[in-house]
């Protein structure tokens, strides 16, 4: 077979073993092989002098010696799933969930009195102190009372830190560990050894993404068979090498492709199922976020299950369990409730074996200080746990589940239980349904109209209209009951509700911050009712407990009207013609009228007009001294010149004065309304409340202070030009009328002395029945 002879000079390029150098021989850039060819073979005593020197380029920590692409064919090179978990150059933008809103309003403010306080120079410190703490205590009681949906969004908050962030700051040293050794990485699913004061742990956990992008690449933390397969290969090395496991699961779910389930997705969960309950080393799992359904079973089925305190544990969404079983995601608050998924209905449930505490805004206000919380829950199970032997570790595990859902034949469910869960069905499902609601509506209203026709008694048609808004009115609450569950709320308003009682059995001021609550708590409820599921009834039901409430009203103050005047004509009719002496006198009153009018005496004497004028004021005294002692108000109104005629008459008045009394009052109260002077009054209760019944001399002078602030903001509100001109024209007139009545001491002129009017005037007397009775 024919040769080609070559030389090891002719090479197009050297190859890498030739490409370091030798520094001792003072020659440079010539390969070492063609060099020893040459030189090194006729000369062994130089041979021996000859060292070699290669210099290694140091890198940074955490930098891999491999290039960024070393395949050029795929980029970002087939190892680019081993590259580091780096801190993201830019910081998450802030994302603000919708029952925080209130809060971000609150920072915009602080921000507004800082930027005003820069650019004026002016202080504001104490509107901004008093601003930062009505914040904290806003935050505080927000992230104290949050409902199970609240924390779901919490849990799936997208700048919530992950599973590597975590394991970076409570370990001293972590190393990735990669491949299921059966052609694939999972990216979605974590592995590696790390250190936590000195000792090993195998870590493994679900990894989601912090951007878009990341979210792309770890899948948004659901594994695929290989993720499962990779774990479970970890857990025999754990296993083998005596290493704790400690696992962190945020997920919302297996991946539930068409080719994870081809590739063994359901074989893949219970292999590891079954082989974490044989595993001889302490395993501890923490939910760091959500954990949803067989996907995070898989690597949970530890010694102890630790919670976030913001975290859920479910075996199906709250919108997928509403989608099924309300045929819409809107009541995934009232499915999140029912479904027991927060840490402590786990915790009561003795699913979730301890609660692990976040910072008030949840783990990502503050990510550092949750992971020492973290750090510190996994020392302190590991030291307990590792006090079991191998068999009682085993028992331990075994039992944590078998006691789960456990219940025991023939033991009757408790009485107390027993009833409330009895009656919550009858309220359920005593419901009646809109369209037969809508036929008793119906007839109920030709009942009212045929009475109303008719003078026949309307006793009937009183009886259903009752028996329809006692109907209507439990309803109403039903529907609220629904409304409120759905939406998320029953928690909140049970919580305040007791806090309210509590206030109450004190006997003490409401504080500001409860009426806060309750203020806050009627808004939300108010800008979420039209998202229940059952709004459409709970508005008509309501429309038509209103519109029978208004013709019950109107019935019975009809009703209440007719017996008052039959009632009054009884008793006029006795008083007048009931009594012989009276009816004497009005005939003989009549007689001598009529009799002066006979003579045709234009202008009587004065003796006459003073005794007619006598006969009628006794005459009105006694009737309005009898009418008083049954019960009405009398007011005996008698004119005493031509000119009353021109003057305003009392009743016209009176009218007047309550007119501008009733808008003094509006503007008092929308002045005591503004938002500046509602909380200086409730400042000045807490002052009040505080000082108590011997206050020292500081607290008499800020609650001296605080009176004055109100008294000037409400003044000023009152004093406005138009109350001021309706005020000074007010008194004139009143002015006048009083002048013309003879004075504020209750003296009449004589109508004679200055005029020649008719021989008997209109004395009268008016009537206010019931006044002094209702």
């Amino acid at each position: 077979m024919a040769t080609l002879p070559h030389s090891p000079a002719a090479l197009t390029g050297p190859k890498a073993s030739d490409l370091l150098r030798s520094s001792s021989s003072g020659i440079s850039g010539i390969p070492l092989r063609t060099l020893g060819r040459k030189q090194l073979a006729g000369s062994s005593s130089r041979a021996r002098d000859l060292s070699i020197v290669a210099k290694v380029r140091k890198v940074k920590k955490h930098e891999y010696p491999w290039p960024d692409d070393p395949d050029p064919n795929v980029k970002g090179g087939v190892l680019s799933h081993l590259s580091h978990f780096k801190p993201m150059k830019e910081r998450p933008k802030p994302v603000t969930l919708d029952f925080e809103k209130p809060l971000v309003d609150l920072e915009r403010k602080i921000i507004d009195v800082r930027k005003m306080a820069n650019d004026t120079g002016l202080d504001f410190t104490d509107q901004i102190v008093s601003l930062e703490n009505k914040y904290q205590q806003a935050l505080k009681d927000l992230y104290t009372h949050l409902t199970p949906i609240q924390r779901v969004n919490i849990a799936r908050h997208p700048n919530r830190p992950t599973f590597l962030d975590h394991v970076f700051s409570i370990t001293e040293k972590f190393v990735e560990l990669h491949g299921d050794r059966a052609g694939y990485d999972d990216p979605a699913i974590v592995t590696g050894i790390g250190t936590i004061d000195g000792k090993r742990y195998m870590f493994m956990g679900h990894q989601k993404g912090r951007n878009t992008k990341e979210n792309i690449m770890r899948n948004f933390g659901m594994p695929t068979p290989h993720g499962y397969r990779k774990a479970l290969r970890m857990m025999y090395y754990a296993d083998h090498h005596g290493f704790p496991i400690v696992t962190f699961i945020d997920t919302p779910g297996a991946f539930a492709d068409l080719k994870s389930e081809e590739l063994g997705q359901g074989e893949a969960i219970a292999h590891n199922l079954r082989t974490m309950f044989g595993l001889k080393v302490p395993i501890i799992s923490i939910v760091i976020g959500e954990g949803g359904s067989g996907g995070a079973l898989a690597i949970g089925c530890a010694n102890k299950l630790l919670m976030l305190e913001n975290a859920v544990f479910y075996v199906a969404s709250p919108e997928a369990c509403a989608a099924i079983l309300w045929k819409t995601a809107k009541a995934s608050p009232k499915a999140a409730e029912k479904l027991k998924i927060t840490a402590n209905e786990l915790c009561k449930l003795q699913i979730c074996d301890g609660i692990i505490p976040e910072p008030l805004g949840g783990a990502h206000a503050d990510p550092s200080w949750t992971s020492q919380q973290i750090k510190k829950a996994i020392i302190e199970s590991m030291d307990e746990l590792t006090k079991l032997d191998t068999e009682n570790l085993l028992k331990h595990r075994n039992l944590k589940f078998r006691k789960l859902g456990g219940f025991q034949e023939g033991i009757p469910i408790d009485p107390k239980r027993k009833v409330n869960m009895k009656k919550k069905e009858e309220s359920v499902s005593g419901k009646i349904p809109v369209i037969e609601l809508e036929n008793e509506v119906e007839k109920v209203k030709k009942q009212i109209f045929k009475a109303m026709e008719s003078s026949a008694s309307n006793k009937p048609s009183e009886l259903a209209l009752d028996e329809m808004i006692t109907k209507l009115k439990r309803e109403v609450d039903l529907e609220f009951s629904e409304a409120i569950n759905s939406i998320g709320l029953e928690d909140r308003i049970s919580m305040l509700r007791e806090e309210f009682r509590k206030s109450n059995s004190e006997q003490q001021l409401m504080h500001p911050s409860l009426m806060d609550k309750i203020e806050k708590l009627k808004n939300e409820f108010d800008q979420g009712l039209s998202t229940a599921p059952n709004y459409g009834n709970l508005k008509y039901k309501l429309d038509m407990l209103n519109e029978f409430s208004k013709v019950k009203s109107i019935s019975e103050r009809n009703n209440k009207a007719q017996e008052l005047k039959q009632e009054m004509n009884e008793k006029l009719k006795e008083i007048i013609m009931g009594r012989p002496e009276r009816k004497e006198k009005i005939e003989e009153l009549k007689a001598e009228i009529q009799k002066l009018r006979a003579s045709g005496i234009e202008n009587p004497d004065r003796e006459t007009k003073e005794r007619i004028g006598r006969m009628k004021r006794e005459i009105d005294v006694e009737l309005a001294n009898d009418l008083k002692s049954l019960g009405f108000d009398v007011e005996v109104v008698k004119p005493s010149t031509k000119q009353d005629d021109e003057q305003v008459s009392l009743p016209e008045l009176k009218a007047k004065v309550e007119t501008l009394k009733e808008e003094t009052n509006k503007k008092i109260e929308d002045a005591i309304n503004s938002p500046h002077i509602k909380n200086m009054i409730q400042l000045l209760k807490v002052e009040v409340a505080k000082a108590g019944t011997t206050p020292d001399q500081t607290a008499r002078n800020k609650i001296e202070a605080l009176e004055n602030q109100i008294k000037q903001r409400v003044a000023a509100a009152v004093s406005s030009p138009d109350l001021k001109e309706k005020h000074v024209q007010l008194s004139a007139e009143v002015s006048k009328t009083v002048e013309s009545l003879g004075g504020l001491d209750g003296t009449f002129k004589d109508a004679d002395q200055n005029n020649n009017g008719s021989p008997h005037d209109d004395s009268r007397v008016e009537i206010n029945y019931g006044a002094n009775r209702v």
